[in-house]
């Protein structure tokens, strides 16, 4: 059965205050707007239930209660089995280094991979737990898929398996890179380090491999998580970008965190096999209760039966269409002869990028840059009323190994969507695109 359009005016934007006027948000990669319902939740909860929880007098049950819904929320959102394997935190950053710093039993032949195109949030703590331990990094770095544009680069799951061997403790892979805009297959990377780091020490090594670890924060907005269809262990998204509160998860496996050590107080021992263990101390309680108003909005797009893979797929075909309409124009063979690279997937398959779009602007050489990316923005906050973004937004070492690092801190030109932005907003970028890149 065909599923009906988006209709981004009439069913999205009412929701979000902050679009009822003519501002162009297009650094959504960076943080989408917030939804009223999760603005109310938060108010209500300082305002009626601002108490400590876990007490037994009412005002506190309720304060409990209020953050237990968030929590709950986020067991769906994800299709978790389990609430207990969810965790808030207040960032992906600060969860992942959490984790991080919870493996205290790895042995010397132990091996940890990563890719180059994740944000430092999903490198840098494994990186450093590899230090601490002398242990082997191995880096999944992307190669170039159009000849015309050697920053048109792409992760291929043939580069992984080499690195892979019973030896890999650790995967950290990016179900969407938010430079280069590319979902990742998720459930091909997992089966593919399953079936090659299968016999490594201990029980479950034996039998499962490596454990995974996987960065959605530039895939939440855009497409479904399904934790236990994609066979993950670990998986972390940030609900700011997620039209919520400026709160973070991480999904935890309880098989997965029972040999890890608790970063809890000494005194819940012996520590309790669920997510807290990853929790040295509470989240924000409004913002996690504020959190609980995100996955309402998405299933109010799903149709009558507030379907999630409706949702998503109503939200992906509307994404798709802002893709089209500006990638048609950054690739055409005017906008090349002006320079204009795309960093990433060139193509706008809404089964193979996300609505987060980064170029740069080369000379002659087709290396080097012809303008700053700094400047190209600047000509769009010079205009006013729109907001597109430039930088390396934490991946420095994909942009350091694509432009040298000495460029890579000027990094690219974003331009980043969600669902509720329009066509004509896209059309409105575009004219200001015709004034810059002459």
């Amino acid at each position: 059965m065909a599923i009906a359009p988006l209709d981004p005016v009439v069913e999205c934007r009412p929701h979000f205050p902050s679009l009822a006027g003519d501002y162009i948000f297009a650094d959504s990669a960076g943080g989408s707007q917030c939804l009223k319902s999760v603005a109310d939740e938060v108010v209500d909860y300082l305002i009626n239930t601002n108490v400590q929880h876990g007490a037994d007098y009412s005002v506190s049950v309720k304060a409990t209660e209020r953050v237990q819904m968030g929590v709950d929320a986020t067991k769906i959102f994800v299709n978790a089995e389990s609430s207990d394997e969810i965790v808030f935190g207040s960032s992906s950053t600060q969860l992942v280094e959490n984790l991080a710093r919870a493996y205290t039993d790895l042995e010397p032949d132990d091996e940890i991979v990563v890719t180059l195109t994740d944000h430092e949030a999903n490198t840098g703590p494994w990186a450093r737990l590899a230090t601490r331990y002398n242990l082997k990094f191995n880096i999944w770095a992307p190669k170039p898929i159009n000849p015309a544009n050697p920053f048109s680069v792409s992760l291929v799951l043939d580069d992984l398996l080499p690195l892979l061997s019973p030896k890999t403790r650790i995967v950290a892979f990016t179900a969407c890179s938010n430079i280069l805009g590319e979902l990742t297959d998720v459930r091909g990377v997992v089966n593919a380090v399953r079936e090659k780091t299968k016999g490594g020490k201990g029980e479950r090594r034996q039998a499962m491999g490596a454990e995974i670890c996987v960065d959605c924060v530039a895939y939440a907005p855009h497409r479904k998580i399904d934790v236990q269809d994609w066979d993950v262990d670990y998986c972390v998204f940030s609900y700011y970008k997620v039209y919520g509160t400026h709160a973070s998860v991480m999904y935890a496996r309880l098989a997965s965190i029972a040999g890890l050590s608790s970063l809890a107080h000494y005194f819940f021992n012996p520590a309790p096999i669920k997510a807290m263990k990853l929790q040295p101390g509470g989240a924000g309680y409004e913002l996690t209760y504020g959190t609980s108003a995100v996955l309402p909005y998405i299933r109010s797009l799903g149709g009558p039966n507030g379907d999630l893979d409706v949702a998503f797929q109503r939200m992906a075909a509307q994404e798709e269409l802002l893709v089209k309409k500006l990638m048609a124009y950054l690739t055409s063979e005017v906008s090349y002869k002006k320079g204009v690279r795309i960093v990433g997937y060139e193509g706008s398959d809404s089964l193979k990028r996300a609505p987060t779009i980064s170029f740069i602007v080369v000379g002659e050489d087709g290396l080097s840059k012809k303008i700053q990316s700094k400047e190209v923005v600047a000509a769009f906050d010079k205009k006013g009323n729109m907001g597109i973004r430039w930088g390396h937004f934490y991946a420095f070492r994909l942009c350091s190994a694509l432009m040298g690092e000495s460029s890579a801190a000027d990094g690219v030109v974003r331009v980043s969507f969600v669902h509720y932005n329009t066509v004509e907003e896209v059309d409105r970028l575009i004219a200001v695109f015709e004034e810059v890149l002459m």
